[in-house]
């Protein structure tokens, strides 16, 4: 059997992010993308680096749980920090460096609350999308009467 191309939970995250991101600069002023087209290209731009950023983050947590030392949670801790924080400047220059002027997510600040934003939606609609566990009924054994 054939894999598909693209996982479908990848996609839904970037129909969300293109949301969110369009929320985002209607009403921020430091958001602006000049066209859906841009938004659309900036939404699978974000999805590809935050995808980058969680591997990362989740390799120096491993680290951190892992070392025994004072120095190995303390190194583990400065690539957890440089993760959460460098994401940050990654998202920026790298818009930047793709939409020049056209697309601009604001400031460090704006940026770490609109990855927030998209974060938060992400797991909001994949809770909303998954399959609700399945309850047992109840045997004729159990009930009383």
């Amino acid at each position: 059997m054939r894999q598909p191309l693209l996982n479908p939970a990848d996609v839904v995250d970037v129909f969300v992010y293109v949301v969110v991101l369009n929320l985002a600069a209607e009403y921020l002023p430091a958001v602006i993308t000049e066209t859906f087209t841009l938004s659309l290209l900036t939404a699978i731009l974000l999805k590809v680096v935050l995808e980058l950023v969680v591997l990362l983050k989740d390799r120096a947590k491993r680290r951190l749980k892992t070392s025994t030392g004072v120095a190995g949670k303390t190194l583990g801790v400065l690539l957890l920090w440089a993760v959460l924080i460098g994401s940050k400047f990654v998202v920026l220059e790298s818009v930047a460096l793709l939409f020049a002027d056209q697309v601009r997510l604001g400031g460090f600040w704006a940026v770490t609350g609109l990855i927030f934003a998209l974060l938060l939606a992400r797991k909001g609609v994949r809770k909303l999308l998954s399959r609700p566990a399945v309850v047992a009924a109840p045997t004729a054994a159990a009930t009383p009467g």
